[in-house]
């Protein structure tokens, strides 16, 4: 049997970092982690190939050697996977697909044959069978969850890992909170599974032997939704990292009330992680209870993110605006609040009601649904009727982006970010597309962009009093390039 596995092309997102790929010398910012977990569950005598498409195109070739695609992506590829399935249908190849986006949003897929719906770690064995029977059925999908202890090492092998910024692993899935605007709950569950520890350190081994060194981004829900064996694993994560001497760095997501054990970051940062990516949404209090976001309620917001700082990690944000709570001021407090935090990278979007979320749901009940979602919240794109008027919504947002990330104001959140935070753990190595990177920097931002001059005097000023903090400084200032051109074309 031979099987393709496809993963679709990503659009100018935050998340491709499109546009600094180029300077650190790599094709993608991380590889399609469930297709090389799945191809993981199929037969060993099963010959398989992987196309991303974010690394090369692709072939007739590759379609006419296939005797199945299986086919996956997230909302944000609808648009690209449409391309994908036509040119199956013109060579006549039956497709298999799966993943978030065709989990909640098959019925947009007529012209698709198969699905898989869900978690595949228990339907994988059923669609072998009927693939080799040549019975394949049109759904897949289970109500009961599967046990993270039983999920493979991804086939890594499938893949040139010289191409990627960072390789992904998972730990657990699910997480223990209700927001009503997402969508994992719906496909993970509220309840935290987790693989055992022994089972993350054969991948990172995995890893390892293949030749990584960078960055590994722990891809959990919710690192920290059981904090017991959270903890269990970073108290092994050190072991590891101290038998093998191994330079890997971390990070992930996780909710902020992180920011109250200080011993699960003490263990984090000792293991290695360095950078965590944590939904803030908003500080208005009465939005967060819109959204049923009650962990960030009766807290202050920007103190748990200095904490967090402080004990040595990065706090990468997510931001929401467009909430019926959402006052006139909203664009001002999130600016606000952004650059008092010190969070340099602040992903902020519009609302948008993913398909089967509570938000999505209440939506339509109320009568205000009007489109599907785009799942791309870095475009002005609103698909509900909104409390404040749209059209101050989109400017608004358009606005806030473009001063978020012009290089002035860039460079002081920085600036801010390097006071609170204190670097702690092991360092991460300096690879050879690290001083690449390095030196590209003063071409893209030093001389061609036009915020130059406060390029350079921020480099100065933090290469004479913050020599340490220096190279995650130039790292964040390359990342700023990315987020200015995505917000310079909404």
């Amino acid at each position: 049997m031979r099987v393709l596995l496809v993963y679709p092309p990503d659009p100018d997102t935050f998340w491709s970092f499109k546009h600094v790929l180029r300077v650190v010398s790599k094709r993608a910012t991380f590889p399609p982690l469930g297709l090389l977990t799945v191809a993981a569950m199929l037969p060993p005598d099963w010959e398989l190939r992987l196309v991303d498409c974010n690394v090369r195109r692709l072939k007739d070739a590759d379609l006419a050697w296939a005797d199945y695609v299986f086919l996956s992506g997230m909302i944000v590829h609808q648009q690209a996977v449409r391309g994908i399935i036509e040119r199956c249908r013109q060579h006549r190849k039956p497709i298999i697909a799966g993943g978030p986006l065709f989990t909640t949003g098959h019925e947009q897929f007529a012209d698709i044959d198969h699905f898989v719906l869900g978690e595949a770690e228990l339907l994988i064995p059923q669609l072998i069978a009927d693939m080799e029977a040549g019975t394949v059925r049109r759904f897949y999908r289970s109500d009961q969850r599967p046990d993270m202890r039983h999920v493979p090492v991804p086939r890594w092998d499938l893949i040139q890992l010289r191409h990627y910024v960072t390789m992904p692993v998972q730990f657990s899935r699910g997480c223990p909170f209700d927001c009503e605007f997402c969508d994992i709950i719906v496909m993970n569950g509220r309840v935290p599974r987790s693989k055992e520890p022994v089972q993350l350190i054969a991948e990172l081994e995995a890893l390892r032997r293949a030749g990584w060194k960078d960055m590994v981004f722990v891809v959990d829900d919710n690192f920290i939704g059981d904090r017991r064996r959270t903890k269990s694993l970073l108290r092994e994560l050190i072991a590891w990292r101290e038998r093998t001497r191994h330079g890997m760095g971390f990070l992930t997501e996780a909710s902020v009330n992180l920011a109250d054990d200080p011993e699960m970051c003490r263990l984090m940062v000792e293991a290695g992680f360095k950078k965590v990516f944590v939904g803030i949404e908003t500080p208005l209090p009465e939005s967060l209870q819109e959204c049923h976001k009650l962990q960030n309620r009766g807290r202050d917001l920007a103190e748990s993110v200095k904490e967090l700082q402080r004990a040595g990690l990065e706090v990468m944000g997510g931001f929401i605006v467009g909430f019926d709570h959402d006052r006139l001021d909203v664009f001002k407090q999130q600016f606000e609040f952004i650059q008092r935090s010190g969070v340099v990278t602040a992903m902020v979007g519009l609302l948008q009601a993913l398909p089967q979320t509570r938000l999505y749901q209440r939506l339509m009940r109320e009568g205000r649904l009007e489109s599907s979602a785009t799942g791309n919240n870095t475009e002005a794109v609103l698909n509900f009727k909104t409390r404040l008027n749209r059209e101050f919504l989109q400017n608004g947002y358009r606005e806030l982006m473009r001063k978020l990330y012009e290089p002035k104001v860039y460079y002081q959140r920085i600036r801010t970010f390097l006071e609170n935070h204190r670097p702690q753990g092991p360092r991460v190595r300096l690879g050879s597309a690290d001083l690449r990177a390095f030196l590209k920097s003063f071409w893209l931002l030093g001389i061609r962009e036009r915020g130059r001059h406060f390029y350079w005097k921020f480099f100065w000023s933090v290469l004479l009093r913050r020599p340490r903090q220096f190279r995650h400084a130039i790292e964040l200032a390359i990342m700023g390039y990315h987020f200015r051109r995505v917000a310079s074309r909404l």
